[in-house]
């Protein structure tokens, strides 16, 4: 038996963004894909009821991706997965922040927030749970699972007068990703970063959904062919200079980062802090309304505490400015 052993499913960002860093890292490791069969043993180690579950042998069992991938990182540092230069690091923390919590948002909606994205999806889950075989009786069941998911939305603030917004954030930020990756096989250069894992997460998920799968195929081919890359990720060379990552990284940040991901994280964070239940934030696209959520306000609070540190690196500090986020993230 492997002693690292990852319970998790293919209809789960955060499932696959551990699986491929484990293989990055070339760590062996047993995928358990979780299912009414293993559940039990699942229940043993797990605190919450959601994947990915991570059993490693010096390690509590773990399930939080962002924390996952920073304990990988130190007790196996090669091949590396955090960028040299301090910028380029930083810039990864944020980003992968970004894909964790609001594109996670635009592919829940993609998901579940449409037709017929939901009902094939519900399918695939209903499957998964069932060892990977469709039962002989499966519209019920997988219709309860459809008005579950939907039932969500709101929880995650991917709710009907967010729809627009959330869709257009996500086009426009594949499409700057898509530049981008024209130019190096990875977000910063020949080895993936925690940020290549968690927005390939999200990304691989809109492909197995037939709405944002067509168009992602046909508008944002480089960010296609990078998810293929990320299931199983092997380094091609360096982590390339910040300076040469910029002019396309800063695009992605000036349109899209820093214009939703950012005010939004800021808005959540100080509606956390007052304890407020539901918050609104005014976007490009008009007012963002949702619950409060305490887990993004958490992991917000640490991107900061992670940069705080490189505050005085004049490449990170010329960067933020010129995109617009300093004041998001002082």
């Amino acid at each position: 038996m492997a002693e690292y052993r990852l319970f998790g499913a293919e209809t789960s960002p955060y499932s696959l963004k551990v699986r491929s860093a484990l293989r990055y890292k070339g760590i062996d490791f047993e995928w358990i894909a979780r299912s009414a069969r293993n559940e039990a043993e699942f229940r043993k180690s797990a605190a919450t009821p959601t994947v990915p579950l991570l059993i490693s042998p010096a390690q509590p069992p773990a399930q939080d991706s962002t924390l996952i991938l920073a304990a990988l990182e130190r007790t196996h540092p090669e091949p590396p997965a955090r960028p040299d230069a301090p910028a380029a690091a930083a810039v990864a923390v944020i980003l992968e922040d970004y894909g964790d919590e609001w594109l996670n948002k635009c592919m829940f909606h993609q998901r579940w927030g449409q037709q017929p994205d939901r009902d094939a999806a519900a399918l695939r889950v209903l499957i998964q749970l069932n060892d990977g075989k469709r039962p002989r009786t499966y519209k019920a069941p997988s219709k309860q699972i459809a008005a579950r998911m939907l039932a969500r939305l709101p929880l995650v603030g991917a709710e009907p007068g967010n729809a627009a917004a959330l869709e257009n954030s996500y086009k426009r930020f594949a499409l700057r990703l898509n530049a981008h990756l024209q130019n190096q096989l990875f977000i910063f250069g020949g080895r993936p970063s925690a940020a290549d894992f968690s927005i390939a997460g999200q990304f691989q998920q809109m492909l197995t959904d037939p709405t944002p799968a067509a168009w992602l195929k046909e508008r944002a081919p480089f960010v296609v062919a990078w998810c293929g890359f990320m299931d199983d990720p092997k380094a091609s060379g360096p982590f390339a200079e910040f300076a040469a990552l910029s002019p396309t990284l800063l695009a992605v940040f000036e349109t899209e980062v820093s214009r939703t991901y950012l005010p939004w994280a800021f808005a959540n964070a100080a509606s956390a802090a007052q304890g407020k239940k539901r918050f609104s934030v005014t976007l490009d696209d008009g007012a963002f309304d949702q619950a409060t959520q305490s887990y993004a306000a958490r992991a917000f609070a640490a991107v900061k505490s992670g940069l705080a540190s490189l505050t005085d690196d004049a490449e990170l500090t010329a960067f933020l400015d010129a995109a617009g986020a300093s004041a998001f993230l002082r």
